[in-house]
């Protein structure tokens, strides 16, 4: 009971809040329409079953005219269903796309807010492959709680419904056994519900495990698909080493538990169907068992008699509709779980950039990055780095150099801000913009032009400026391709790419630009070359880079080493030794 409370107040909590945003009336409306209609289609059904009495008297007693009237008034039925079940299906869909849409919108603004979804990695991302739970995971939580809903819905009406009639019948038609009426009240309602209640246990207690297998399943699923579009991504990489068997192997290890995963489902899910097919078709003749003794007595006529049948069959059903619906639960429940976890998940990201015993950035009135009293640490605590009184001076371009592991990289990812495991405070600039360059510089799939320009939208820079660009960074090929299509990170080395990086510095022109072994794929000369474009076009750029060459050091005014003291890195002054 607990887990179904647990289960209920988590669904509330993923659905709620789109009936209660920008999109409510709408959603709302859809939804009571939908429920209308099912609310219709019930009172049809109760008049199909009311059909059933009289048109199968007719039948018996042979009379024409009657027989004709409700084959007439069964089209007048059949066509006024058909309408209702048309429009509940297309108003459903609407509702769905509407609902997906919202909740879409909202999973990618918290994930992708304010750096939220690096966050979430390094609090080691307990909610696995996000891509899964905001591409699938809410299509299915839709559907399925629609489905799950108005079928609920449709039940608990339906039973309100035909309970009455079935009871009214059960009186009608008393229990005749053995050459006597037994006077049990309402008893094929008792019947309808003993049947139901010994199905639904027996159900639960088969099927219980298929929920934890869905789940697996789904994370299996996502694993094994987030792997091999690793590996196209590396293909270069994994062709250069050799590496097709022991990717081969590896993903055939990852299919392997889906395979697994799979094979437990298909033995649980046999017992399941075994026991629910059983359970359905007796379902059938189930009604006749225990009203036919009264109508071989001539207590009921063949009306009657399919009235009684019709009748219990829509209670039975009400009352087996977690019978029926259990395999849709089970994946419902593990979908739920996904979307809990990633909710959980980003919640928790959030929760980290509020804290208080974090890295804090902070904006100033003056021209220079500060590092005040700063600590930089591993997710688990373990002190990397320390500065105090430390400044990057407007102007004055700087040279960061240091052992590999010695945290350069996750310095500068602390003054972008997205670093936030240590103490201290980083002072920048108010409205100061700052650009960071990786080795391996992200470049999105679509056009060169969007490729180039981004973070920036392509409208608000100039082809003809893009296009010489590229040619000043060395990329003259490329000027004629602003509109060709193509994922770049795979078309183009390494070197072609950070050339891209560069040319992306030089059209946004931020007032800080860091440069992470942002050129270190290209050869000394072409290195020296985009360093002098890079002061030509950009005079009031302050540079800030990591990098191992000497030949950098005639760049950069001032050159700042990270040394080893006791179980940190501090940051300290190195001597520049003038070129003779």
């Amino acid at each position: 009971m607990n887990n179904i409370r647990s289960t209920l107040a988590t669904v509330w909590r993923i659905a709620s809040p789109y009936f209660n945003s920008e999109d409510k009336w709408a959603g709302r409306g859809l939804l009571g329409a939908v429920v209308i209609i099912e609310l219709a289609s019930v009172f049809l059904t109760v008049l199909f079953n009311r059909w059933n009495n009289v048109f199968y008297n007719a039948l018996q007693e042979r009379d024409q005219a009657v027989f004709t009237y409700q084959i007439g008034y069964f089209c007048v039925l059949a066509a006024f269903w058909i309408g209702l079940k048309v429009y509940q299906l297309y108003l459903n869909q609407w509702l769905q796309i509407r609902w997906r849409r919202w909740m879409t919108t909202r999973y990618l603004g918290g994930w992708l807010h304010d750096a939220n979804h690096y966050r979430m990695q390094l609090l080691g991302d307990a909610a696995d492959n996000p891509d899964q739970r905001i591409a699938e995971d809410t299509q299915r939580f839709v559907e399925q709680t629609l489905t799950l809903g108005i079928g609920l819905l449709s039940a608990v009406v339906t039973l309100a419904s035909f309970v009455f009639i079935l009871w009214g019948l059960s009186n009608q038609a008393p229990l005749h056994l053995f050459g006597r009426d037994i006077a049990i009240p309402g008893y094929l309602v008792w019947g309808a519900l003993v049947y139901a209640t010994l199905g639904t246990v027996l159900t639960h207690v088969i099927g219980r495990p298929l929920a934890n297998l869905n789940f697996r399943q789904q994370r299996f699923e996502a694993d094994f698909r987030f792997n091999l579009v690793r590996t196209r991504e590396n293909a270069e990489q994994i062709a250069l080493l050799d590496g097709e068997p022991v990717e081969r192997t590896r993903l055939l290890d990852r299919f392997g538990f889906v395979v697994a995963n799979w094979l437990d489902i298909m033995q649980r899910t046999k017992k399941l169907t075994a026991f629910t097919a059983t359970y359905s078709q007796a379902a059938v003749i189930f009604p006749y068992v225990l009203i036919a003794p009264a109508y071989f007595a001539n207590k009921i006529q063949l009306g009657g008699m399919m009235q009684t049948a019709s009748a219990f069959s829509s209670v039975q059903d009400s009352l087996s509709f977690f019978i029926t619906a259990y395999r849709t639960l089970a994946e419902w429940q593990a979908v739920i779980a996904r979307l809990d976890g990633f909710e959980n998940s980003m919640r928790g990201g959030d929760a980290l950039a509020q804290r208080q015993d974090i890295i804090h950035v902070k904006p100033t009135g003056g021209d220079r990055i500060d590092l005040d009293d700063l600590l930089v640490t591993l997710p688990d605590g373990k002190p990397l780095l320390a500065a105090d009184g430390f400044s990057l001076r407007d102007n004055e371009h700087t040279l960061v150099t240091g052992p590999s592991g010695a945290g350069k990289s996750t310095l500068f990812r602390a003054i972008a801000g997205i670093w936030p495991f240590g103490d201290g405070a980083v002072e920048i600039p108010a409205n100061a913009s700052l650009m960071m360059l990786p080795q391996r510089p992200y470049l999105p799939i679509g056009s060169l032009h969007d490729a180039v320009v981004y973070p920036g939208q392509a409208a608000s820079y100039d082809a003809g400026r893009v296009r010489e660009v590229l040619t000043a960074v060395g990329l003259p090929q490329l000027a004629a391709r602003l509109e060709e299509q193509a994922h770049w990170n795979r078309m183009l080395s390494l070197g072609e790419q950070q050339r891209l990086g560069i040319a992306r510095a030089l059209l946004h022109a931020p007032q800080f630009l860091f440069l992470d072994e942002a050129t270190a794929s290209l050869d000394e000369p072409s290195e020296a070359a985009l360093y002098r474009l890079i002061a030509e076009r950009l005079p009031g750029t302050t540079v800030v880079s990591i990098g191992h060459r000497s030949t950098l050091d005639a760049f950069h005014q001032r050159n700042v080493t990270l040394v080893r003291d006791g179980d940190r890195f501090t940051l300290r002054d190195a001597v520049k030794v003038a070129a003779s």
